[in-house]
């Protein structure tokens, strides 16, 4: 066995880390360009499915990228639907507020709910008759 092959491994990682790897400067180190050493090969194919198996629970994995996505679109949902609700509340609450407060809305709702009227006034109603319907405006 050459002795470029019993050393490729460790050899490869020192150049790689001293940025050496492809400049034939070193003695010790000949060629390392032209490299074919089988470890290096698997070595390359180890790193590449390990930065696979770290990918998957980055995208796919339970606080993964789509996950957030599709959390943050509930979310926009949810607040669309919560400030809808929150003018809905604020308008409930001026009506309670004016209930409370003021006897011109109770009036109002007795007039047009009930039908009721003041004890001094005078109620006129207006009937049509039967056979003539209302004219609709063309």
């Amino acid at each position: 066995m050459r002795r470029e092959a019993q050393v490729c491994f460790p050899i490869l990682l020192v150049a790689a880390a001293r940025g050496i790897v492809g400049t034939g400067s070193s003695a010790f180190v000949p060629h390392l360009s032209r490299l074919t050493c089988p470890a290096v090969k698997w070595l390359s194919l180890v790193l590449v499915a390990l930065v696979g198996i770290v990918q998957y629970p980055l995208w796919l994995g339970k606080g993964g990228w789509l996950r957030v996505w599709d959390v943050d679109q509930q979310i926009a949902t949810q607040r669309e639907t919560n400030g809808k609700l929150k003018a809905r509340n604020v308008a409930l609450d001026a009506e309670v507020r004016d209930l409370k407060q003021g006897l011109e809305a109770i009036e109002e709702r007795a007039r047009s709910e009930l039908g009721m009227i003041r004890q001094d006034e005078i109620f006129f109603q207006v009937l049509e008759e039967a056979g003539r319907a209302p004219k609709k405006p063309q």
